[in-house]
């Protein structure tokens, strides 16, 4: 199948189906491929209405694989709708509102609710399918985390991804370490972390982060020529998959230890910090109207 060809079907995804305030969803029956685009409100981050709707939108999914004795998906491509922004990570001004209250059992509900969206998209929902996350634009923080849980990483090129948190001294607690010291080993993945800069997608790609380099434009045909290819034989990739979740766990045990660390670090931060992390508040508001860096200036 040509790959062309498929693209020209998944034209239909710009009248894709809005059932969600912050989440856009399409099914492409001839390929199998769900799509859900993000599309956060005030600001392109995670909010909690975004992280309730991926998670019911999961749930839906799952149903479906259900009763159709896992034939209804074969891919879940997890994208944005925002111009040259995927998602700006965390709910910055929650975290500030929180953490000013020292509310730990509200940063831990926050936190907990990422990371059962994640750990969901990293085990590709205990189905037979294949998660997918398309980057176009930036990816930071826990958007930068949600890329990595999926099961192939498509970027296209130009796009920056980073984890900027040790600029309000803080950490990306929603799965980062455990994700990126998988990929490419723990002392590389700590290096990115306490580097808090952003990286170019090809930067990634040559790091082994990033799994399908596009051009700019081209993501769409990118993901649709994975799909070709992998069609051809699905078998060996079912089983690759499977060897790699054998081989390489991550156990939500593991995630929401990490992350019960997160909240005792975020309860420790001082008024500076704050102001830091305000600061990038406004940052993130300006981005999601104008292509400014986020974390530099």
């Amino acid at each position: 199948m040509n790959a062309l060809a498929m693209m020209d079907d998944s034209a239909l995804l710009k009248n894709e189906h809005t059932q969600y305030k912050h989440l856009s969803t399409h099914y492409d029956a001839k390929y199998k491929v769900g799509w859900f685009r993000m599309h956060g409100e005030p600001r392109p981050c995670f909010t909690g209405t975004l992280l309730s709707e991926i998670s019911s939108y999961f749930s839906s999914v799952k149903e479906e694989m259900l009763a159709t004795q896992g034939q209804q998906y074969n891919y879940l491509v997890l994208a944005s709708d925002v111009d040259n922004v995927f998602n700006l990570g965390g709910d910055l001004a929650l975290f500030s509102e929180l953490i000013a209250k020292q509310d730990a059992d509200g940063l831990l509900q926050y936190a907990i609710s990422c990371i059962d969206v994640l750990y969901a998209n990293m085990v590709h929902l205990n189905t037979d399918l294949t998660t997918i996350a398309l980057v176009k634009g930036d990816a930071l923080g826990g958007g930068f985390e949600a890329a990595l849980s999926s099961n192939v990483l498509v970027a296209e090129k130009g796009s920056k991804l980073g984890l900027p948190e040790v600029l309000f001294n803080l950490f990306p607690g929603m799965g980062a370490y455990s994700l990126l010291s998988r990929k490419i080993g723990p002392s590389q993945a700590e290096k990115m972390i306490l580097a808090g800069k952003l990286y170019t997608a090809e930067e990634l790609y040559e790091m082994g982060v990033v799994d399908i380099l596009a051009e700019p434009g081209d993501g769409e045909l990118e993901v649709y020529r994975f799909v070709d290819k992998t069609s051809k034989s699905q078998n060996s990739h079912e089983a690759l998959r499977k060897v790699r979740d054998l081989c390489n766990p991550v156990s939500y045990e593991e995630l929401v230890s990490i992350t019960k660390i997160w909240v005792e670090s975020a309860l420790k931060l001082t008024p500076r910090d704050l102001r830091m992390m305000k600061r990038l508040v406004q940052r993130q508001s300006h981005k999601s109207s104008h292509n400014d860096d986020v974390v530099n200036g």
